[in-house]
């Protein structure tokens, strides 16, 4: 199993409008059979961390939902909005041991 970590840094202030989005994402993620998924804050550590989180089957099942994400017009609409609230980001990718 595969579990992929969406690291962001957010402007400053900007969580809540985060937060906010995170429902309309996640509602798209179901729509296409993504999942499960979780998303975090920061509690300590760097201020405006938010974190998404999906586990997968393996590295071409999260390369297909990947694929298919990234060409769905209403997720597009989505990142629009999304974009300009991040300062910068970056993704982990571990293997879940049994």
């Amino acid at each position: 199993m595969i579990l992929v970590r969406d690291v962001f840094q957010l402007k400053f202030g900007k969580a809540k409008e985060v937060k906010a989005l995170w429902g309309d994402v996640n509602r798209m993620m179901k729509k296409h059979g993504l999942g499960p998924s979780r998303a975090m804050v920061d509690v300590t550590g760097p201020y405006y961390t938010f974190v998404m989180e999906l586990t997968y089957d393996s590295l071409t099942a999260y390369e297909k939902a990947a694929k298919e994400m990234m060409g769905d017009a209403e997720f597009g609409g989505w990142y629009q909005k999304f974009v300009p609230l991040v300062d910068s980001g970056h993704r982990e990718i571990f293997e879940i041991l049994a």
